[in-house]
């Protein structure tokens, strides 16, 4: 497994819908992935699958209703959190994030809807824009480290992703 150093640059902040309400604001990244909504749902839902990518690792399965136990890499300890709706493999929301996943003629359109701290939505963007980067080159056979939490920080890359989100968010 190659590390982030050793060849990925993310690429540029991609254009992502902002939704604005009072406290907390919405981004929503979409990514055109070439694999069936199947094996998708299973890496955004299975524990073994979430150690390659996400920033957080999971107790149990992520695709059943229930409370869920969350461990955010640089958190203290774990957390529960809810998975409100799991209907396989099209939608998966779980806190304040929503999956959604759309069968396509080359494999899956996957969108996050993440609801985030407005001061933070630049910074969630940035990492989230990395995680699916790694979470892409995880379901294409060519794996790299993940990049979350404190580590993605220290990110070359993440830095100039996150500026390059404010500018588009305007924060």
């Amino acid at each position: 497994m190659m590390t982030e150093s050793q060849q990925y640059t993310p690429g540029p902040a991609s254009a992502v819908e902002l939704r604005k309400g009072e406290e907390k604001w919405t981004f929503i990244l979409v990514r055109e992935l070439h694999h069936p909504p199947e094996k998708v749902w299973k890496a955004i839902t299975d524990p073994a699958h979430l150690r390659e990518w996400a920033p957080y690792d999971a107790d149990r399965s992520l695709g059943h209703a229930g409370t869920v136990k969350l461990t955010w890499l640089g958190a203290p300890g774990p957390m529960d959190v809810a998975v409100t709706r799991a209907e396989a493999p099209k939608v998966l929301e779980i806190g304040d994030f929503r999956w959604e996943l759309e069968p396509n003629a080359g494999g899956t359109r996957l969108t996050l809807l993440a609801n985030i701290d407005r001061r933070y939505v630049a910074t969630g963007a940035a990492g989230w824009h990395i995680c699916l980067d790694v979470l892409e080159h995880a379901l294409d056979g060519v794996p790299i480290a993940r990049i979350a939490g404190p580590e993605a920080v220290k990110f070359e890359g993440w830095q100039r992703l996150r500026k390059e989100y404010a500018a588009q968010f305007g924060v």
